[in-house]
């Protein structure tokens, strides 16, 4: 018998699982995503005088509406009241319709009709060539060392989230938005076919949240309120990074760093990829190529020059009794087991056992191998790979080849040369519904752990899979915290619900195509959605030869990702950014203005960790009015008003890009004439090789600092102003700290936030002031403005006065002046602290005109 819970947890999330009531089932523990437990359950049988309708049961503060229907012991709909739309709708209206529930061992399906006027989102991770889903697709959840350059296949993560937006039917004015989740991380495909979403799912329960919105923005801070704000990520992580699988040794580093700093394209964070290690094992250094001594310089070098150090590790620990990580594992017992004993599988080092993060010895076990190798090497981060997990093998039950083969084979790393079988295989390892893994239905345990494998506590691999790269990032996450005493920096492959709590993500490997460039804007914008907003693609392409254009291009929109770096694989050819010099000055201009945006980038992480709003934004975020926006895949928001529009195909020397109504500034010259428009359209902009797109929109105040060569410069230097002038008040925002300390925001006085409001007032003045909250950080670091900008104030008038006022004091502007040119009127001069409240005023005058 079947049991069905309702639960309003809030008056924006509701509730509804449905699980079996005579026998326990698999369901993700509260203790690795938590929630609110579920209320006493309301158990639902179908009696002879079943009444025709149960009334609602929503409280009367929710929008949302909760109905139990009469055809079915199960059915029910969710709708929302202020529109009287369904949102949510499994009651069968025809024999044949497409939705319904089934509830057995092995096969949950469940399907809700969906308005083909909805706009969808989510269900990730997979490749498309568009953000918003398209009808009759398919989307297979189940994690896998499947490359980012396949389409429409299931990829590193699993995100059973979507986010729907529409124009209610009743004919309201504003679009509106929620959101589903289904918590649940079994293998399963999901299908949305225009009128109707279904679920396949090959075990759990059906635990379904409902997100009230309205606004898109509303429903992902509801859906990370629920599995977690995104962690914050250290200021220097904002800067670019530079990595490659096959650097050859110390001095390939040394000089990699050299030439970036000879070419003057800023270099924050280097990294390397599996070269460094001795044997391909974890937590050690090759003696040769990367001595231990000649390693730790080079590191110490970085940390003069303001600069970070990043390595790569995979969650495979080699079988080797002469390996220490290994002897402390056997001892501590951590690995994930299969029939009591090890899981043999295989991976770059060779025969490895993978550390069961289930089990409470493992965290400790992990932390300890990442401390003892942090004193040997003191890296600034970890890059967690492999961790689907992925496995060259396949088979319920491996073991060693015969004595004197090679495992692996030098010739073939990725070939598996385990003896394997599929002996013991049981129901788990074939369920009777075979999800769409790898595009033709592989088996669960193809090249990762049998689905059979244990967990400890009983847990099999069939339940647990989708967790892996999860309880992984936690467990880096909260070791580099208690080693270091410092915000943690983890970037890892494999996702899930929630991750974005312990870490960045990066999306995989990449081919260096222009397909793949412009298919990495729909990926980061989905993970902005899943609550994971530091991400980003591998600049210029991961697997294959890039070329001189493709990584003018891709370094343009690159240089914009949350997350920036530049990785390349050893069978490619080289791909650092001074390589071509036509690449170098792109880099230069487009990572120049990301240094510069800086402050802007590091306040949307404050606002991603305290409400988890993305930082990168879909156009319909700030203009959901807007229809159009909805099929937008191309171009881009960092916040409220920034708008980023690459150039995506090659050859191009324009882009068609959309404007949302508004004034639209260039920031890379804001002098030059501004893009207006009264109602949204396609306007074409003239993108030579070496420029790139990005635009500021009226009303918004934008923080900036100058351009240096490491975020620590740019942290000392002084501050800019930019109030976009239009016909709404400017509004801005501004969070700092020291960049590393555990939290942002919270207890102490260790952070500023300021607010900004801008634009003319009457009577020819424009004025921009600040609120402040937590200014004595701010002011104690000596944090001044320098410049204040105003694009949009056109060429009718002049500068004529200006006055200041400081925390209600006046005070005298010390030499500042201003000047007008091209309708962008500017305030040099200053030195007003950040940290205190001011209001500064300019006082304008009609230019005079002599013919």
């Amino acid at each position: 018998m079947c049991v069905r819970e309702s639960d309003f947890e809030t008056p924006e999330r509701l509730r509804v699982r449905i699980t079996d009531a005579d026998h326990a089932r698999w369901e993700i523990p509260a203790s690795i995503i938590p929630r609110p437990p579920p209320h006493s359950p309301e158990v639902i049988k179908l009696p002879p005088n079943y009444p025709s309708q149960i009334p609602n049961l929503s409280p009367p503060d929710s929008d949302l509406e909760f109905t139990v229907l009469s055809n079915h012991p199960f059915a029910f709909t969710i709708s929302r009241r202020s529109s009287n739309e369904t949102l949510f709708n499994i009651s069968p209206s025809e024999p044949n319709s497409r939705t319904g529930i089934v509830f057995k061992d092995q096969y949950l399906e469940i399907s809700s009709q969906i308005p083909t006027n909805a706009a969808l989102y989510g269900l990730g991770e997979h490749t498309k060539d568009t953000l918003r889903l398209v009808p009759n697709d398919a989307f297979t959840m189940w994690n896998a060392d499947i490359g980012t350059f396949n389409l429409n296949l299931n990829l590193y993560g699993s995100h059973p989230f979507y986010m729907d937006v529409r124009f209610p039917a009743t004919g309201k004015d504003s679009p509106m938005a929620h959101g589903v989740l289904l918590m649940n991380s079994n293998g399963m495909d999901v299908e949305y076919g225009g009128s109707f979403v279904k679920y396949r799912v090959v075990g759990g329960v059906l635990d379904f949240y409902f997100f009230a919105g309205p606004l898109p923005e509303n429903v992902v801070q509801q859906y990370t309120e629920l599995v977690g704000r995104p962690a914050p990520m250290p200021y220097w992580s904002f800067g670019f990074h530079q990595c490659r699988y096959g650097y050859k040794n110390v001095s390939d580093l040394e000089g990699v760093v050299a030439r970036y700093a000879k070419a003057r394209i800023p270099l924050e964070v280097m990294w390397t990829d599996i070269d460094y290690m001795d044997a391909y094992k974890d937590f050690t250094l090759n003696p040769i190529n990367f001595p231990a001594n000649r390693m730790r310089q080079f590191v110490d070098n970085l940390h003069k020059n303001g600069q970070k150090y990043i390595v790569i590790i995979d969650p495979g620990i080699n079988v080797n009794d002469t390996y220490a990580t290994y002897q402390r594992g056997n001892v501590a017992d951590v690995w994930v087991k299969q029939g009591g004993k090890p899981y043999l599988a295989q991976v770059w080092p060779g025969p490895v056992y993978f550390p069961d993060f289930f089990n409470p010895a493992a965290s400790p076990y992990w932390q300890k191998e990442i401390s003892e190798f942090h004193l040997t090497l003191p890296f600034d981060g970890l890059w967690i790979d492999m961790n689907e997990v992925s496995n060259f093998c396949s088979g319920t039950l491996c073991s060693l080849p015969p004595p004197g083969s090679l495992c692996p084979r030098p010739d073939a790393y990725t070939a598996c040369c385990l003896v394997c079988s599929d002996e013991n295989a049981n129901a788990l390892d074939k369920p009777p519904y075979d999800i769409n893994n790898s595009g033709n239905n592989r088996p669960l345990g193809n090249k990762t752990l049998p689905a059979s494998a244990m967990h400890h506590g009983n847990i099999p691999e069939y339940d647990a899979h989708n967790l892996y790269g999860l309880l992984e990032s936690k467990a880096t996450h909260d070791a580099l915290a208690n080693i270091t005493n410092k915000r943690p920096f983890v970037l890892s492959r494999s996702t899930f619900i929630g991750s974005g709590t312990h870490t960045a993500h990066w999306t995989g490997d990449n081919a260096a195509t222009w397909p793949d460039l412009a298919r990495s804007v729909p990926a980061i914008l989905s993970f902005g959605l899943f609550g994971v907003p530091m991400v980003g693609a591998d600049i210029c392409g991961f697997n294959g030869n890039t070329n001189e254009e493709l990584c003018n291009r891709w370094i343009q929109l690159g240089a914009f990702y949350p997350f920036s770096r530049d990785h390349s694989d050893i069978n490619s050819i080289r791909q650092e950014l001074y390589l071509w010099d036509s690449v170098t000055r792109s880099a230069r201009e487009a990572l120049g203005l990301r240094y510069r945006l800086l402050p802007h980038f590091y306040t949307l992480m404050y606002e991603a960790h305290t409400k988890g709003t993305p930082i990168a934004r879909p156009l319909f975020f700030s203009f959901p009015n807007d229809t159009t926006t909805y099929n937008i895949s191309s171009q881009f928001m960092l916040g409220r008003g920034l708008m980023v529009s690459p150039v995506l195909t090659q050859g191009a020397t324009s882009v068609q890009a959309y404007f949302p109504v508004g004034t639209w500034f260039n920031l890379f010259d804001m002098k030059s004439a501004p893009i207006t428009v009264t109602t949204g359209q396609q306007v074409v902009l003239n993108t030579p090789l070496e420029k790139t797109n990005v635009h500021l929109r009226e009303g918004n105040v934008l923080v900036m600092q100058e351009s240096r060569m490491t975020t620590e410069e740019v942290r000392t230097s002084g501050f800019t102003i930019v109030v976009a002038v239009g016909t709404e008040e400017a509004k801005g925002e501004l969070y700092i700290d020291d960049g590393k300390r555990m939290e942002m925001g919270g207890e102490g006085d260790g952070w500023s936030f300021v607010r900004f409001y801008g634009g003319f007032v009457g009577g020819g003045v424009v004025r921009v002031r600040s609120e402040v909250e937590k200014g004595g950080f701010a002011s104690g670091q000596g944090l001044v403005i320098k410049k204040v900008v105003f694009p949009g104030l056109g060429d009718g008038m002049n500068p004529k006065t200006l006055s200041l006022i400081v925390e209600g004091k006046g005070m005298d502007l010390n030499g500042a002046g201003a000047s007008l040119n091209n309708g962008v009127a500017e305030i040099n001069g200053l030195s007003l602290l950040i940290g205190k409240e001011f209001d500064l005023r300019m006082n304008m005058e009609q230019k005079i005109l002599i013919n």
